[in-house]
């Protein structure tokens, strides 16, 4: 594929996979009471939860620290230096140019949007800065997208790959929701906002569709040549 047409196809693709993200970001600006009010609910019932079950709080505490968006990072710079000891420098290149863009997408947006953290009576967790997007979701959505599509070509089972970025991804951003720093509509945004960036980048540096990144990975050829430049 050209590189005229991969670079559209992952415009395309990445408006696509915007739409979500960008109707809801303005339904969050608009405070569109519907939105709001079930913010509100959930937030509700989880923070009560979250005040009745302090064992599970303080679970909850170790894994939103344990899957911050800086341990995710140095995670992710782990990854890029096993990539360059293999030599797959333009595989290691995707990987940083992901993260990247997505974060700094993820700070603009936050400073546009500049939507307030919930308010709570009996705080269990304080964070600081704008709200939406939710930079933990995002960059567990980052993270778990650039790990699965660089290691599938080399895991045995795929299935547990997936389940793995799927669960950390997923367990992050409800981790901020229990915790009262975010609205759920946040950590949707995070999710959304960095589903989009890992698929538009992708379908940028590699000669093939979608289906077949999913299914193989960026680079299926790490696995058979690990001592050649990817």
């Amino acid at each position: 594929m050209r590189l005229g047409l991969r670079l559209t196809t992952a415009a395309v693709l990445a408006i696509a996979l915007l739409v979500p993200f960008s109707l809801l970001a303005v339904l969050v600006v608009g405070g569109w009471p519907p939105l709001r009010t079930a913010d509100a609910g959930v937030t509700d019932a989880l923070h009560t939860w979250a005040l009745a079950h302090h064992g599970w709080r303080d679970v909850t505490v170790w894994l939103t620290n344990l899957f911050a968006p800086n341990p995710l990072r140095l995670a992710t710079l782990v990854l890029v230096a096993w990539l360059l000891h293999r030599r797959a420098r333009r595989l290691a290149l995707w990987v940083v140019t992901t993260m990247v863009v997505g974060g700094v997408l993820g700070a603009v947006l936050k400073l546009l949007v500049g939507r307030h953290r919930p308010d709570l009576l009996e705080p269990v967790a304080r964070a600081a800065g704008f709200s939406f997007p939710s930079g933990h979701a995002l960059n567990a959505a980052l993270t778990a997208g650039v790990f699965v599509l660089v290691l599938l070509p080399v895991v045995r089972h795929r299935w547990a790959l997936w389940a793995g970025a799927v669960t950390v991804t997923v367990l992050t951003g409800l981790s901020r929701i229990v915790l009262g720093v975010h609205w759920t509509s946040d950590v949707v945004g995070g999710w959304l906002l960095g589903a989009a960036v890992v698929a538009a980048t992708a379908m940028a540096f590699t000669r093939r569709g979608l289906d077949s990144v999913v299914e193989k990975g960026v680079e299926p050829e790490i696995a058979t040549s690990p001592s050649t430049d990817a």
